[in-house]
């Protein structure tokens, strides 16, 4: 099974059209990435499907990074019993 972190630039590398491959901890989904607002609420949905968890939007939406990304995914994972 792919590690968090794997899943987490994969989806993003879907909905922003870019090579998960060249994506770092560090990038910002709106500087770095080019995100836009609509952007970053699929990306939301689209993690909540991905792990099968419900995230509190406003808390996901103020995650800046992709690393931001893959611990506050873990943290809910956690919170909610899912086997990430």
């Amino acid at each position: 099974m792919a590690t968090v972190e794997e899943r987490v630039k994969a989806v993003t590398g879907r909905v922003l059209n870019i090579d998960p491959k060249t994506m770092k901890a560090s990038d910002n989904f709106a500087v770095d990435l080019g995100a836009e607002s609509v952007q970053s609420v699929e990306l939301v949905a689209m993690f909540e499907e991905e792990f099968g968890i419900e995230m509190d939007e406003d808390g996901a939406l103020a995650v800046e990074t992709v690393g931001g990304a893959i611990e506050f995914i873990a943290k809910v994972c956690k919170e909610q019993g899912v086997d990430a």
